[in-house]
């Protein structure tokens, strides 16, 4: 791979920064985005002390403002970024009657619109230079479903409808645009959803037995299926749906 610049959305912990690392490893520039600047900053370190070439970027994906600042930043430090990958993410679990619209809100401001805004703020360098992925992180909620996550699960799959449309009129110019859906994984936003509920074990219990292989994943395991789609190897695959769940959702 050549050192091209990747900026990854939520790569502070969990499946962002196995992403970023990754990516590093491959021979990418990163940008490590976060709305916990602390995060990101420990994720650049791992990657410098590598041999990596890494910068922490403070990002909300939910502000314009803070979205254009990162990508400022990135473009000043590293170049543009020429592979975007939006893993940032947020959701509680809660029945869809206990939600109120600033629930609504903060989960679409976050999960779907963060999306659009990156994709919008890189997508116009990536048309000029004739080259990019974009890799955008939805969820097998997205696809099915999921119980206590109404609006998440709305949120993602307008993640993948949308990256398909993106796929369709950037695919003439050099962009491939695709998406990875984690089924349950071991992550602190899964650990922060569980500890935020009365019943924690018994929902890790219940995602473990839907999965066919009877275990959550790990940030590592996702974390490759987007390495892949970041490839110059995977120039002819795009608009693609991918699930990393362990057999949860085969389709």
């Amino acid at each position: 791979m050549t050192e091209r610049v990747a900026l990854v959305t939520g790569g502070g912990s969990g499946i962002g920064r196995e992403i970023c690392v990754g990516l590093a490893a491959a021979g990418r520039k990163v940008a490590v985005a976060d709305l916990n600047l602390d995060g990101a900053l420990e994720t650049a370190s791992l990657i410098s002390g590598a041999g990596g070439s890494a910068v922490a970027v403070h990002m909300d994906v939910a502000d314009s403002d803070a979205v254009q600042g990162g990508i400022l930043q990135v473009l000043d430090e590293l170049g543009p970024p020429e592979i975007l990958v939006n893993c940032a993410g947020w959701d509680e679990l809660m029945p869809f009657l206990a939600t109120d619209e600033d629930f609504w809100n903060r989960v679409i401001e976050i999960n779907y619109k963060g999306v659009l805004r990156t994709v919008h703020a890189c997508l116009p360098s990536m048309t000029e230079n004739g080259w990019g992925r974009i890799v955008n992180i939805a969820s097998d909620a997205g696809r099915v479903g999921s119980s206590f996550e109404a609006v998440y699960s709305g949120a993602k799959g307008g993640v993948i409808g949308f990256t398909k449309t993106i796929a369709r009129e950037a695919a003439r110019s050099g962009i491939t645009a695709n998406v990875v859906c984690p089924g349950p994984t071991d992550t602190p936003l899964l650990d922060g959803i569980v500890a935020a509920s009365d019943d924690g074990d018994k929902i890790i219990g219940a995602m473990a037995r839907a999965v066919p292989m009877k275990r959550v994943g790990t940030p590592t395991e996702v974390a490759s299926a987007v390495i892949y789609f970041c490839s110059e190897e995977a120039a002819f695959v795009t608009g693609q749906t991918l699930s990393v769940s362990g057999g949860l959702t085969m389709s």
